[in-house]
């Protein structure tokens, strides 16, 4: 069965070996070979790429934050063009959007989770749960899954 994974800000900080955001890297980058031998289909979605730019801007010197957003270029250009192993998900039109804007209040307002209280779901989270839901209705015949460090999206796994 093939599978398709939906990586999400917390993995692709550690992919891409941030400072300060990768606590996680070596668990992440064994993850990583495993799927990639595998022959999983990943994806980033748009959420991904512009939460992780914002962290690389946010984090260390200038001079950090000027290689680090280097290699965020170089990789993600790869992913737009097919030259790196993920390519991004596909931007929603602005009616998508507009539908996600409308159930955003209902999540933001009510907890994340069971296991944490006093946080809703942010619209990042909310963009890569549709892009999963999305994924789902495409590929009915694949696994699809967040990969994620944070157990509110980890729980989204589709298997047919």
């Amino acid at each position: 069965m093939s599978s398709v994974c939906l990586i999400d800000t917390c993995v692709f900080l550690n992919l891409l070996n941030v400072p300060g955001k990768n606590a996680d890297k070596d668990q992440v980058v064994e993850s990583y070979s495993e799927y990639a031998q595998l022959g999983m289909t990943f994806i980033l979605p748009m959420a991904t790429i512009v939460e992780t730019g914002n962290h690389i801007a946010q984090n260390g010197d200038g001079n950090q934050r000027r290689s680090v957003a280097g290699r965020f270029c170089e990789v993600v250009e790869g992913a737009f063009s097919g030259a790196a192993p993920y390519r991004p998900s596909d931007f929603p039109a602005a009616t998508e959007v507009l539908r996600w804007l409308h159930e955003f209040p209902n999540h933001a307002g009510r907890n994340k989770s069971q296991e944490k209280t006093g946080e809703g779901t942010s619209f990042g989270d909310l963009s890569i749960i549709k892009e999963f839901e999305k994924c789902v209705e495409r590929f009915s015949m694949s696994e699809i899954f967040i990969w994620s460090l944070d157990s509110d999206l980890r729980c989204y796994h589709y298997v047919p």
